[in-house]
């Protein structure tokens, strides 16, 4: 075959795509997927009779939902309450009921923040509510799996339910919690038959608090820090308990 002719083959063979290819327009036409943002708030240790938990806050994202969390744990509040309802394949929900069904009394209810940008992706941290989309109080879940159907815009009522934090570390943990065997109890579906306690909730880490500038001899501000915190830690105690009782779990 004559050298002409094997050059044009092979020429023609390298503009040749491979089945299954993509050619590099195809490939820039692909989307790259963002990713997710950094908490920027407190980290926590969710301590578990199945193990422990870490989550880090979105602060800035959802200022109100993460001041009302931080509130019910410097109170110790979620000690002896257990995931009464998990389900495979959707999520895990505790911080409520203790192990014998019973609501604890809780505060007034924050407003609703899932328009902010988070996604109920797995292994997210977001608040429990009933159809009143600004009913959250103590109750929480988390995702384990994406659940866009729990989105703003998406959900049932538009409202979506607001994700407030992150899984670091222990899906290990949320994945076994969710896989234990449950039943009905009480008005409840879901619920383990070997309560899943919530021994303790504890701060590991907490951004500094912003600190005022230092005043110069002739009365001027010093310079400004850098970069300002998102938030501060919260100023006010935990708001007094209710004497309503604890909203039930959030519907679909």
């Amino acid at each position: 075959m004559p050298s002409s002719t094997i050059a044009i083959l092979l020429i023609l063979a390298a503009q040749t795509p491979v089945p299954g290819a993509a050619t590099s327009s195809q490939t820039a036409q692909v989307p790259v997927p963002e990713a997710k943002p950094t908490p920027d708030g407190a980290v926590l240790a969710i301590e578990t009779t199945m193990g422990t938990i870490e989550v880090g806050l979105y602060a800035a994202k959802a200022p109100r939902s993460t001041r009302n969390f931080l509130n019910y744990v410097k109170s110790g509040f979620y000690a002896g309450t257990v995931f009464h309802r998990v389900i495979p394949g959707f999520m895990i929900q505790g911080g409520g009921l203790d192990a014998r069904m019973a609501e604890k009394k809780v505060g007034p209810p924050v407003r609703n923040e899932a328009r902010n940008g988070l996604i109920n992706t797995r292994g997210s941290l977001a608040m429990a509510r009933t159809d009143d989309p600004h009913s959250a109080t103590a109750q929480f879940f988390i995702n384990v799996k994406d659940n866009p159907a729990l989105d703003f815009g998406i959900s049932r009522d538009g409202w979506g339910y607001t994700v407030f934090g992150e899984v670091l570390s222990g899906m290990d943990v949320v994945d076994r919690i969710v896989g234990v065997p449950t039943t009905r109890m009480v008005t409840y579906d879901n619920v383990p038959i070997t309560p899943v306690v919530i021994t303790k909730v504890r701060i590991v880490s907490q951004p500094a608090p912003l600190t005022p500038p230092a005043v110069t001899k002739a009365g001027a501000p010093a310079k400004r820090p850098a970069t300002r915190p998102a938030t501060s830690a919260p100023k006010t105690a935990p708001a007094k308990p209710k004497t309503t009782p604890t909203p039930a779990p959030f519907f679909f």
